[in-house]
């Protein structure tokens, strides 16, 4: 899908998204974690988490929802207006099937 239909809050794939989620849980948890032992300055570990999270967690679930529906509708505008239609899934060209073999057990 072109960029502009994308969300602001939505990453280019969902594999993406997923990390930077994992990135800023983990920092936000490791700062909360932290702070008994460390004291205070370990929750300097939250604003980078905030960043990969892009704002908030809200903001990151938002961003995903956006994501997801990015890869599966697709927006058509013309004149008359714009429709949502689903994105055409796409096609893998496998080759022929494969025959299974089993070989017979071996007696020694």
């Amino acid at each position: 899908m072109p960029s502009h239909d994308r969300g602001a809050l939505a990453s280019t794939s969902i594999a993406l998204h997923l990390a930077r989620g994992a990135i800023g849980f983990g920092l936000i948890g490791l700062g909360l974690a932290l702070t008994p032992s460390v004291g205070p300055v370990a929750l300097l570990l939250a604003p980078p988490g905030m960043v990969a999270l892009r704002g908030c967690p809200t903001c990151w679930i938002a961003g995903l929802i956006q994501t997801i529906s990015a890869s599966r509708l697709q927006r058509n505008c013309d004149d008359t207006g714009c429709t949502l239609r689903r994105a055409p899934t796409p096609t893998v060209s496998a080759g022929p099937p494969r025959a299974a073999t089993l070989a017979a057990p071996r007696s020694f």
